[in-house]
């Protein structure tokens, strides 16, 4: 079975938006990723911050990356749940350890915070509402 009709096929919250929604969201939110985790990340090899700042940048973006293989490739939910609350973490952590030196680094991160503590509760929700499946 195709990773959309086994997603179609779970339990999920009333208000769970559409797939091509939740695409969208990424879509616009990469950009702003790739651009403020880049800027980090080359200031991190600059040697102008030390990489203790960027790494929950790179933490990040490693659990980010893998959440989709776990998620769709693997159909593993309750790992899927572990690894977005780390994402979700991480984004706490890089405003915190980046607002000193580039708070428009911070700032940048709103929107991605947001979307990510909404995906949190969405990604929680299904994973105990389709527990044991």
């Amino acid at each position: 079975m195709d990773w959309l009709t086994w997603y179609n096929e779970l339990a999920k919250p009333e208000w769970t938006p559409p797939p091509k929604v939740i695409g969208t969201i990424w879509q616009i939110l990469y950009p702003v990723i790739l651009i403020s985790f880049g800027f980090v990340f080359t200031q991190a090899w600059r040697g102008v911050i030390p990489w203790t700042v960027a790494l929950p940048f790179a933490i990040n973006l490693a659990s980010n990356i893998i959440f989709t293989p776990i998620q769709f490739g693997m159909r593993n939910m309750p790992l899927a749940a572990v690894d977005i609350l780390v994402v979700w973490g991480t984004i706490v952590w890089m405003v915190i350890s980046i607002w000193s030196r580039y708070p428009w680094v911070a700032v940048a991160q709103g929107p991605y915070f947001v979307w990510v503590s909404i995906a949190t509760v969405l990604q929680l929700s299904i994973t105990f509402m389709n527990w044991g499946r």
